[in-house]
């Protein structure tokens, strides 16, 4: 076994390997940027070493910089971790040509599965079933089409370099090849440094199941499928191992493709197969075929460790460390069922737009397995993937992992930034998930339910006003006296621009009763009817405050706001009761950033006469392109940014004024 190790990659998955390695007796060497100077990772390693700036090109891009840093603290292998270098063959050239051991596949077998127009040639020698398409060198746009219309109508054009669906996009008719093509080039231009793709058949009820492989470069094992159905934009929001509906001829049938798949490059190290299944009429051993194989370990692999009871960062030591592959197929088990969601800072109401701020209250529950990177006060920055958190669930049965998951969300509790948290929520209760009748087009289908806000309960509101009011501490609440009347004080909080004034009574010491009133007028998340609503009475307990749905009062007063963690994270502002409400009234004419990012282009400059739906500006924010378009008919009065420009959320990018 290795003695020190170099962990070339950050946040969570670089917690995740430290963990087994501090178990193994393994030291641990970590890297970090400007920006994670402090981050939780450098926190836990054995030792840290400075390589650069913020963005990944001038940090954990840069070959030079880590392997330098591994020779300088005498590691003997470096660890790629998952993204970044992980899938980089000249990477692997590098650190091996240095003298050490790259933890993971060779360079060969990398740039076998890394062009996946090249690696579906080669699983069709392999006889691992392709899915039909267009897989050739010849890139002509003219000769694209001709192919896809041979396919048939819808295809999907892919980047054949990457993942994460980028690059990728859906096509229904021959009018939007030529400008879908254009921007699926331009986007895995800019990701991967390479525009090729390729085209191949859309399946109309797809489901993504992938298989978990383990080579030593002679022998190869897998480790049961998973489902990665769940998703948007092309990437996976909630995977579970086993797939539901899975039959045990489908199982061996898809273990044996993957395991030739793997052999057929001699494959050393965790991989996993990916398949694309036809789920119309059910699962079927004649119906699914190989997409892509991701020469590294996945974001997912927790519910594959979770089945089988293996270490599958373990293996990749042992294994890189010369020994050979830790099990043989008939050894490894498949137990009970597990299910991960992937917790992020995102804006779910727009469109699922990548989210930045301070973690101001951060906490998981007891009892269940959160892989994470970041801690409370930590700063979700722009420049990385924004994850807080991977939650995963084992059960004996999927009904109850599904249980433990939910009520797992429902305890969970972020602060500090808008997260996909009650999206989540809704997703793990939505019907046809629950019954396990899923394939990748289910939250497209239920999008606006699953991002619906709820309007804020009285409860809710009553909870903020004991919070605000610093009523919540243990070890009992305030006690106080007045002539004629029970103490009482009012507390006015803003739900958005919806004003409440909650009036706060106590009736003894251990009863609270809380009048909510809503101002007339209020704003669309509050209820049809304004004034005071029926009296909310709290009861101290052991523990805190209890609300009258028999639930613990769960939140926080964090500066001039109070967040409320019930169903999902509600957070209101304090509002001075003698302040004068002033409002700032927007045009609507300004093209605003929505999150910050990179000007990668502007379309349109002033005086240009634009039309509802025009392409205005296309912004990238953490590793996503966004095209900002024009809202309304008009003419470009004003452009404040220019290509290369680094934004705020909330910047003034382009304004609009009504065409002469």
């Amino acid at each position: 076994m290795f003695r020190r190790i170099l962990i070339a990659n950050r946040g969570e998955i670089a917690c995740r390997i430290i963990d087994t390695a501090r178990r193994l007796g393994v030291e641990t060497v970590a890297v970090y940027s400007d920006t994670d100077r402090a981050a939780r990772h450098v926190e836990m390693a054995d030792r840290a070493v400075h390589i650069g700036g913020s963005a990944p090109g001038e940090s954990y891009l840069r070959a030079d910089a880590i392997i330098r840093a591994a020779l300088d603290t005498g590691a003997q292998a470096i660890h790629p971790g998952y993204g970044f270098l992980s899938e980089n063959p000249d990477f692997v050239e590098a650190v091996e040509a240095a003298g050490l051991v790259f933890i993971g596949p060779s360079a060969g077998a990398i740039r076998a599965m890394g062009l996946k127009d090249a690696a579906k040639r080669l699983m069709e020698r392999a006889g691992v079933p392709v899915v039909p398409g267009y897989h050739g060198d010849d890139q002509d746009g003219g000769r694209l089409l001709e192919r896809a219309g041979k396919i048939g109508f819808p295809v999907l054009i892919k980047a054949v370099a990457g993942g994460g669906g980028k690059g990728m996009r859906r096509v229904d008719r021959a009018a939007d090849f030529a400008e879908a093509l254009a921007s699926a080039r331009a986007e895995a231009a800019g990701a991967f440094g390479n525009d090729a793709v390729l085209v191949e058949k859309f399946i109309e009820k797809p489901r993504h199941i992938e298989v978990q492989v383990f080579g030593d470069g002679d022998r190869a094992v897998h480790l049961y499928e998973r489902d990665c159905s769940l998703q948007r934009r092309h990437q996976k929001v909630i995977e579970e191992a086993p797939a539901p509906g899975m039959t045990e001829d489908m199982r061996a049938a898809m273990g044996d493709a993957a395991v030739r798949a793997a052999r057929a490059i001699g494959y050393s190290g965790a991989g996993t197969v990916e398949f694309i299944v036809d789920a119309a009429g059910g699962l079927s051993a004649d119906r699914f075929w190989f997409m892509e194989m991701n020469t590294r370990l996945q974001v997912e692999h927790p519910v594959s460790e979770a089945i089988t009871g293996i270490d599958l960062v373990e293996w990749q030591l042992r294994v890189a460390a010369g020994e050979p592959l830790p099990a043989r197929q008939q050894d490894i088990s498949c137990t009970g069922h597990a299910i991960e969601a992937r917790l992020y800072a995102e804006d779910v109401p727009k469109g699922f737009l990548p989210a930045t701020g301070t973690l101001k209250h951060l906490r998981f529950p007891d009892g269940v397995r959160a892989d994470t990177g970041v801690r409370q006060g930590d700063v979700i920055s722009p420049f990385y993937d924004p994850m807080i958190a991977k939650i995963i669930t084992h059960g004996a049965t999927r009904e109850l992992a599904l249980a433990k998951l939910s009520a797992a969300l429902a305890r969970t509790e972020v602060a500090g930034t808008v997260t996909n948290l009650a999206f989540l929520g809704r997703l793990v209760r939505e019907d046809d998930f629950a019954t396990g009748n899923v394939d990748t087009g289910l939250i497209d289908r239920r999008l606006d339910a699953l991002c619906a806000q709820d309007a804020a309960s009285d409860v809710d509101i009553a909870a903020a006003a004991v919070l605000a009011a610093g009523l919540d501490a243990p070890p009992a609440p305030a006690r106080g006296f007045a002539l004629w009347e029970p103490m009482a004080q009012s507390v006015t909080l803003c739900d958005g621009a919806c004003p409440i004034t909650a009036r706060l009574r106590h009736e003894g010491a251990e009863r609270l009763v809380v009048t909510v009133t809503r101002a007339a007028g209020a704003a669309q998340a509050a209820p049809p009817e304004a004034g005071p609503q029926d009296p909310i009475a709290f009861h101290w307990r052991a523990s805190g405050w209890v609300g009258p749905d028999g639930a613990a009062l769960r939140g926080r007063r964090i500066g001039d706001a109070v967040v409320v963690f019930s169903r999902e994270a509600r957070e209101f502002a304090l509002v001075d009761p003698l302040a004068v409400a002033g409002g700032e009234g927007g045009s609507g004419d300004l093209v605003e950033a929505p999150m910050p990012g990179l000007v990668k282009a502007i379309f349109a400059g002033p005086g240009q006469a634009v039309s509802t739906g025009d392409r205005l500006a296309l912004l990238e924010a953490m590793k996503m392109e966004h095209t900002l378009r024009a809202a309304r008919d008009g003419t470009v009065a004003e452009v404040f940014v220019a290509a290369g420009d680094q934004v705020e959320a909330g910047a003034a990018l382009i304004r609009l004024e009504e065409t002469p």
